[in-house]
């Protein structure tokens, strides 16, 4: 298939030469076969994710054939050479940045001299998170860069998740499907006070709504709507009881529900009384203790 050559690159609007950590630009190629560049050296990090194709990866001279779903990192002052293949050239996304957090932030990751290459094939949010520090540069506005430097820390997340090691004590998952759930689970659990939609966690992931919707439902047994409101729910029963100096309202408000009357009607459902009567049974309770 003949592929038309392409090439894009977007600056940072906002270069801060002083910052710790500075995304330089970000860009993507649809190479010609055969293309290929170094060897050579940059003075600052790059980071490749492959879209489509396939080609060739030299680092420290071993090369490494690459293909659609990898990704590659090039560390400042590393003599690399990348060549694109002449039956299939590759499409990629690419990264740069620099700042004396850089290196820290690298390493931390578990990225080492030895481990630059990264199978993130079925890592969906890589190529998301390439595509949304573009979309940060392109609008100019006042806290791109600041946007810029979020992305790469999600960017990097995901290669230390791609590189970690199974776990004997099978805590981390072993499928795919396991592996979207406990991402869904997690952005659940962490934004269930913001005025959150199950639309809004797909788009966030990655994912068709009703795909994703259907698979929570079949690895939990329960829809994604009704895990956010028995955990918004959960998180109110805890703070009725613990925090007596704040009001219902004040409550509801703090696990999601700007509505307090239907915050006590679910609330009612799920537990048989009103917040007011079952925080009235808790200090109760309190009392009869002491």
């Amino acid at each position: 298939m003949t592929r038309t050559e392409s090439y894009y690159v977007i600056s940072n609007p906002f270069p801060d030469q002083e910052s710790d950590l500075l995304v330089l630009f970000t860009g993507e190629s649809q190479t010609k076969p055969a293309h290929q560049l170094g060897p050579k050296v940059y003075d600052y990090y790059l980071i490749h994710h492959i879209i489509a194709g396939k080609g060739r990866f030299t680092i420290q001279g071993q090369e490494v054939e690459l293909g659609s779903g990898d990704s590659f990192i090039i560390k400042p002052e590393q003599l690399v050479s990348y060549i694109s293949d002449e039956e299939e050239p590759w499409h990629y996304r690419w990264i740069a940045f620099t700042g004396s957090q850089a290196a820290e932030l690298v390493a931390s990751t578990g990225i080492s001299a030895q481990q630059t290459i990264l199978r993130t094939g079925k890592r969906r949010q890589v190529p998301i998170i390439f595509r949304q520090i573009g979309r940060a540069f392109h609008e100019k506005k006042a806290g791109s860069h600041l946007k810029a430097n979020g992305y790469l820390h999600l960017l990097l997340a995901e290669f230390s998740e791609a590189l970690a090691p199974s776990s004997p004590l099978g805590d981390v998952p072993h499928t795919e499907s396991e592996r979207i759930i406990a991402q869904a689970i997690h952005y659940l659990s962490t934004q269930y006070a913001e005025p959150i939609t199950i639309e809004m966690m797909a788009e966030s992931l990655g994912y068709n709504r009703a795909y994703l919707s259907r698979l929570f439902k079949q690895y939990t047994k329960i829809t994604p709507v009704t895990f956010l409101l028995k955990l918004r729910i959960d998180k109110a029963r805890l703070l009725l009881r613990e925090r007596l100096e704040l009001t219902v309202e004040q409550i509801a408000s703090s696990v999601g529900f700007h509505d307090p009357l239907y915050f006590s009607k679910q609330f009612r459902r799920w537990y048989g009384v009103s917040p007011t009567e079952y925080r009235d049974q808790m200090k109760r309770k309190m009392r009869n203790q002491i």
